[in-house]
């Protein structure tokens, strides 16, 4: 079987958010423990099983308030990417998740 490449995962994350799915945006973690809760919970998760991750991490494709993937500590601007190993999924700029830090 082929391996989907960035841009084929990323059209599929878009469809999926565009389509409706419901992540949990809430509750926003507001320390260090509450972040790492989350986190631990991705871990979990198989790798390839995207819409999981999406959901758990609190995906949208818009942003919250003035905060962006493009701003997060995690997001890598020239791939389109989050870099936190746990999530590790293509994103555009301004789309938001709730592990997102400066």
């Amino acid at each position: 079987m082929r391996e989907e490449s960035d841009k084929e995962l990323l059209d599929r994350i878009a469809k999926m958010l565009d389509g409706g799915l419901k992540t949990m945006t809430e509750p926003f973690p507001e320390d260090n423990f509450q972040f790492d809760v989350i986190v631990r919970e991705l871990a979990h998760i198989k790798k390839d099983d995207v819409e999981k991750k999406l959901v758990v991490s609190g995906y949208l494709n818009h942003p919250i308030e003035e905060m962006r993937c493009m701003e997060c500590m995690y997001y890598l601007n020239h791939r389109k990417w989050c870099n936190l190993p746990e999530i590790d999924l293509p994103a555009e700029p301004d789309w938001w998740c709730r592990l997102w830090r400066i």
